[in-house]
């Protein structure tokens, strides 16, 4: 299986998305500070995921996700909780 994921960094208050085929692996690598792009951004909170069967689903919904559409969609997606946690 392959993830697309979604993270908050409690650090910054930010999102980052991004795909792995290990989700526990790549969470602890953000929060260890091994990944470029996220580090001395954590500590991160998995707040979302979808499974994949294939990399390549995964990738192209990754690049989804980013876009502006994907962004609209995942603050629909994620309403409720969004609400509960004061992120409106």
């Amino acid at each position: 299986m392959y993830y697309t994921y979604i993270i908050h960094s409690k650090k910054d208050n930010r999102w980052y998305t991004g795909f792995t085929a290990d989700l526990r692996k790549r969470l602890k690598q953000h929060n260890d500070g091994k990944v470029f792009s996220t580090k001395n951004r954590g500590p991160f909170k998995l707040i979302y995921y979808e499974a994949c069967i294939c990399e390549r689903d995964a990738r192209t919904r990754e690049k989804y996700l980013k876009s502006g559409m994907g962004k609209r969609y995942l603050k629909n997606r994620l309403r409720r909780f969004l609400s509960l946690t004061g992120w409106n």
